[in-house]
């Protein structure tokens, strides 16, 4: 098991580049710093994207993440950051990140951000009775 946080992702062909399928992980566990005051932020982080060529590897997904533990970020910022850096490893068709922060000072944060790959659409929602 390595022993140090890493913010590479890592990357493995997409199965199935024919079919829109939506990969949807949940991160409880996610720990950053106050950027002001140094103490530890919280969060659930959700990702959500429609792969194209490549998926991201969860090995490599669990070592990025540890790489914030220890680097002051405000909420805003790491979560387009970890967008950003997800939509430039694998040039997802569509991606959302959730940044879902723990009440701090009396105030529970939650930020969106999302990238769609231009031409891309979602295919409409099927609904059965």
């Amino acid at each position: 098991m390595p022993l140090q946080p890493s913010p590479t992702l890592e990357t493995f062909a997409n199965p199935e580049p024919g079919r829109d399928y939506t990969v949807r992980m949940a991160i409880p566990e996610f720990t950053c710093l106050c950027p002001r005051t140094g103490q530890p932020d919280f969060a659930t982080v959700e990702l959500e994207f429609v792969p194209d060529a490549l998926c991201v590897e969860l090995k490599s997904l669990k070592l990025y993440v540890w790489s914030y533990r220890d680097q002051g970020a405000f909420h805003e910022a790491v979560t387009n950051r970890i967008l950003s850096d997800l939509v430039q490893a694998i040039s997802p068709r569509f991606a959302r990140v959730t940044g879902r922060f723990n009440v701090r000072g009396g105030i529970q944060t939650t930020v969106v951000a999302e990238h769609r790959k231009p031409g891309w659409q979602a295919p409409q929602a099927v609904s059965l009775p």
